[in-house]
């Protein structure tokens, strides 16, 4: 297939404030000299940004690591993880034609697509929600047929399934990924055969579903203080007040959501924000949250801190608060947050002492921990002398 840039392009690019800081931080990973190495990650956050990869994007990112151009170029025009063209604002499917999905249907998928978002695909349906292509073999044959929607997996589809899921998705849902005929995962549709031992313990969705349900990294982001559907990257909007929930697929028991959402901030980030829905603790990771582990008989507890609630105000001085989230991990629903409890100032957290940032962290609800975990004060200490964000 011949991959070409779009016909018609924005005039200028630019990363936000903490996607450049992001970037940046990617580049240092690499000695002086070998930075082009870092290509592909900067390729993929312009893409999130701005919902697909742009010829002014591409250039940016090639002047970031003293590219030439056509450089930058041979990478986006050969991986078709980069979208050339707009996309969907609220998602753009691709259907897997290989072998085992065109054995078991993946035609009359097709024909879905065409009928319900557009004749040809890469083309944006006629309310701009939605579109399409056909793509090669995405590895989940046992699964056929199925389509990637956003970033996660939809497996053993049907027409009737897959119009299910565009009016779904149309309408602010975000229905959970994986197989949508009531099995776990690649077994045998009428059960497991073997391995029957590790049903009990296994958790409610397969590890890819249960990732996407807990991370809620889909098609879903937060704007403010609305609830946005996008794009799988953070592009173009359109949004609605309240975009519904996660919705568990039919035929799998129902059982307590787990986990915590990673939503964009404000400036344009990804960061790890929504709240958690479960009765464990998960234990922050990078972007992901797994389980704490059990403690083993030799683990020492931690000693414990004294908690004192630092000094709080009624209100931002002189009507005008900081803008907290200039501090990375601090998102809209944060900020809130934080001055629901009377912080509204740089220097307010940069003077937080041991005690009274056990006594935040413990009483961020939704958000226990996030002070340390993101090193608030040290942060603010710099912001609140005047300094940029990190």
């Amino acid at each position: 297939m011949l991959r070409r840039l779009h016909a018609i392009q924005p005039d200028t690019f630019a990363f936000t404030p903490a996607n450049l800081a992001w970037a940046k931080g990617q580049i240092s990973k690499y000695p002086a000299g070998r930075q082009a190495s870092a290509i592909i990650p900067l390729l993929w956050r312009a893409q999130e940004q701005e919902g697909w990869l742009s010829r002014p994007a591409i250039e940016y990112v090639a002047g970031m690591l003293d590219l030439a151009y056509m450089r930058a170029l041979e990478v986006a025009t050969f991986y078709f993880m980069f979208q050339l063209q707009p996309v969907g604002s609220v998602a753009h499917i691709q259907v897997c034609g290989t072998t085992s999905c065109m054995i078991c249907g993946a035609e009359d998928l097709i024909a879905v697509c065409k009928d319900k978002i557009a004749r040809q695909p890469h083309t944006l349906s006629a309310d701009g929600k939605f579109s399409w292509e056909e793509v090669e073999c995405l590895g989940a044959c046992a699964n056929a047929p199925m389509a990637q929607i956003g970033k996660d997996y939809y497996e053993d589809l049907t027409p009737e399934k897959l119009t299910d899921l565009i009016a779904r998705f149309g309408k602010g849902e975000v229905p959970v990924p994986g197989p949508q005929n009531g099995r776990y995962a690649a077994e045998p549709a009428s059960g497991l055969t073997s391995l029957k031992e590790f049903e009990s313990g296994r958790r409610q969705y397969n590890a890819s579903a249960q990732a996407a349900v807990e991370l809620s990294d889909t098609v879903k982001r937060i704007d403010g203080t609305e609830v946005v559907l996008t794009t799988p990257w953070l592009g173009k909007t359109a949004k609605t007040k309240s975009a519904a929930p996660v919705t568990p697929a039919k035929g799998i028991p129902k059982e307590p959501k787990p986990g915590a959402g990673r939503v964009a901030d404000a400036s344009g980030v990804t960061v790890q924000e929504a709240p958690a829905r479960s009765k464990g603790k998960p234990v922050a990771q990078g972007n992901e949250s797994v389980a704490t582990p059990p403690a083993t008989p030799d683990a020492k507890a931690p000693a414990a801190v004294a908690k004192v609630q630092p000094k709080a105000l009624q209100a931002a001085r002189g009507g005008k608060p900081d803008d907290l989230k200039v501090i990375l991990g601090i998102g809209p629903k944060l900020e809130i947050l934080c001055h629901r409890l009377g912080f509204f100032h740089f220097d307010q957290i940069a003077a937080w002492t041991d005690a009274e940032i056990a006594w935040v962290d413990d009483n961020l609800e939704g958000f226990k921990g996030r002070v340390t975990r993101d090193k608030w004060v040290e942060q603010a200490k710099v912001l609140a002398k005047g300094g940029a964000g990190p």
